[in-house]
């Protein structure tokens, strides 16, 4: 039958049934708000339990094909949260249908979108909107629209989140360097140690030393200190502020010691952190890594010489700022540990006093790896500072505070270049009897004010995001998440609930509800990342990828040849994404884009 046939059909049958007898409750006009920030109205009635649509509708409606034009979270919602499918270019009535445990379905929802499409100049979309939000039943379910067709398949689940979440945080488990994957915790994804020979400085050839352990950074094998750092920050922050969030039973190699598995994870970072510091002078090296990037291979079969490159200060803030975070976190786990995280933050902030004008890292002539430059490192020196005051105590740490705050740096800013926020977050977090309540009342009035704007960003949305145009570039699901930390930050010291509801508008774009239709987390939904720029899921055996890494998602720079061959530079910027292996720029992994949507899950599963 072809689809105008079919859309006559669903209206007959629907006529029929009502016209026989079956009662619809009158819809109520609801105010939708979609993260648009405007007042749209949405029509909609929960059908009577048990009414007999008719054999020839369910199948018409089983028949249907899914279409990537209605986009949903493809995990799903828990029964509190607010539900809104978005689709691109269509309205009309909806059909929300339940899916029983042995596949029998039932019609449990009508409801009629939008009368008015929303014009999105992100994805250059005509969006309706379908809320489905007074459903709660647990289950199983699916979205179909008359002459557009099904949605993908997603859950209503008090604990929606609880398994992307672990596999979130489980990505770097499968990015651990100098240690066998051993089947029995990576199953399929299993694989030899790798990288176990010391390495060598780059600029003294004679020398090396031990820098096994850390996480491979990305799709590479590099271990890059400025991008771990930032990954740990995440990681710890968000222990700090949901610790019941997470288990101690992720399955890794130290599941079921009695601590979680996410201090445990971050520890395995942490012991290779402290290799990279120079034991002398109190600096921090800023990479170990070969001088190119190498094919898809294992990572046991990279075997080309691995390089230390110099110390600079960037790492060396960051290392600071971490370790003096970690030896407040670690202190009641194991305390020696967090005594020697404190004595190295002490230490490399003594390097930071002694070169105060040292160049920023760039990378040496011959080596090809990723750099994580950064033109300026007055963020990292206000991060430590903050982080040693507020584990130490010591006034000439705050005083140094009080004295950069308004320095030349981003106050809010979450990102491997630029981490202002998180000192912003930790002085803020830290006991008010140790604040200036005048710094203090600054640094609040910033994050909220940032926040603020992100809102009113997200309000010219169709999809209910705080990104601009000019925000899809290299990494922008990582920015995603990010503003999403910002947004439930800013709650936790404001309470405001619309920020939550921004905050999880960006959750729901990660899991599908975006123009492509697309989840962008390997191994979860209806459409996942099947084709991720990692080398390991490209050179193992498995069919599938590594589950649980986010996709670095769309970036209308189109920065490598793949992107340029298959993507059209003029396309709106939240369509420049493609699914394939070859793309660097716009689906590779790295832990960084991974552990703020850690952050963000962990407080949606608590």
């Amino acid at each position: 039958m072809k689809m105008t046939g079919r859309v006559l059909l669903v209206s007959i049958l629907l006529f029929c049934a009502v016209f026989n007898g079956y009662e619809f409750p009158s819809g109520r006009r609801q105010k939708v708000k979609t993260g648009i920030r405007r007042e749209i109205t949405a029509t909609g009635g929960r059908v009577y339990a048990g009414v007999d649509w008719g054999e020839d509708l369910m199948k018409t409606i089983v028949e249907q094909k899914i279409s990537k034009r209605i986009h949903i979270n493809q995990l799903g919602y828990r029964p509190q949260d607010r539900k809104v499918a978005v689709i691109d270019g269509h309205g009309g009535e909806f059909f929300l249908v339940r899916v029983g445990s042995e596949d029998e379905q039932e019609v449990v929802f009508t409801g009629m979108t939008t009368e008015k499409p929303v014009n999105d100049g992100a994805s250059g979309a005509q969006l309706y909107y379908a809320d489905f939000s007074q459903v709660t039943e647990n289950g199983r379910y699916f979205l179909y629209l008359p002459g557009v067709g099904r949605s993908y398949p997603f859950r209503i689940d008090p604990e929606v989140y609880r398994e992307a979440k672990k596999a979130l945080l489980k990505m770097m488990y499968y990015q651990r360097c100098g240690i066998a994957l051993e089947p029995k915790y990576a199953g399929n994804w299993s694989h030899k140690a790798c990288h176990l020979k010391d390495a060598f400085f780059f600029d003294d050839r004679n020398q090396h030393k031990d820098t096994t352990g850390g996480w491979h950074d990305a799709g590479d094998f590099g271990k890059y200190t400025v991008p771990a750092v930032v990954t740990l920050a995440d990681l710890l922050l968000a222990y700090e502020l949901f610790p019941e969030a997470f288990c101690d039973s992720l399955h890794i190699l130290e599941s079921g010691n009695g601590i979680p598995d996410l201090l445990d994870e971050c520890r395995y970072a942490l012991d290779w952190l402290l290799k990279m510091q120079d034991p002398a002078t109190g600096g921090v090296y800023h990479k170990v890594s070969t001088k190119k990037f190498p094919g898809f291979i294992m990572p046991e079969a990279d075997l080309n010489r691995r390089y230390i490159t110099k110390v600079s200060p960037s790492a060396t803030g960051g290392f600071a700022a971490i370790m003096a975070a970690s030896a407040r976190i670690y202190s009641g786990i194991d305390p020696e540990f967090a005594g020697r995280a404190l004595a190295a933050a002490e230490k490399a902030w003594q390097w930071l006093e002694d070169n105060p004008d040292a160049p920023n890292f760039k990378n040496p002539p011959g080596m090809e790896t990723g750099e994580y430059g950064d033109w300026n490192n007055q963020d990292e020196r206000f991060w430590a500072a903050v982080e040693l005051y507020r584990a130490t105590g010591k006034e000439l740490y705050h005083s140094y505070v009080l004295l950069s705050h308004r320095a030349n740096l981003d106050l809010t800013a979450l990102g491997w270049q630029s981490v202002g926020g998180f000192g912003v977050v930790s002085y803020l977090l830290m006991d008010e009897g140790r604040q200036n309540q005048r710094i203090a009342g600054f640094l609040r009035k910033e994050l909220l004010r940032h926040a603020r704007i992100l809102a009113l960003r997200a309000g010219n949305d169709g999809y209910g995001l705080s990104l601009t145009g000019n925000d899809y570039y290299w990494g922008s699901n990582g920015l995603v998440m990010r503003r999403a930390m910002t947004l439930i930050i800013a709650n936790l010291l404001a309470p405001e609930e619309e920020y939550i509801q921004i905050a999880q508008d960006h959750l729901h774009y990660l899991f599908g509800r975006n123009v492509l239709g697309k989840c962008y987390v390997t191994g979860f939904g209806g459409n996942p990342v099947l084709n991720p720029h990692h080398r390991p899921s490209g050179a193992d055996s498995a069919k599938a990828p590594i589950p649980g890494m986010v996709a670095g998602g769309p970036n209308s720079r189109l920065q490598d040849p793949t992107a340029q061959r298959y993507l059209r530079r003029n396309d709106p910027p939240a369509r420049a994404y493609i699914d394939h292996q070859g793309s660097w720029s716009t689906n590779e992994v790295t832990t960084y884009w991974n552990s703020p949507a850690v952050f963000v899950t962990a407080y949606f599963d608590r």
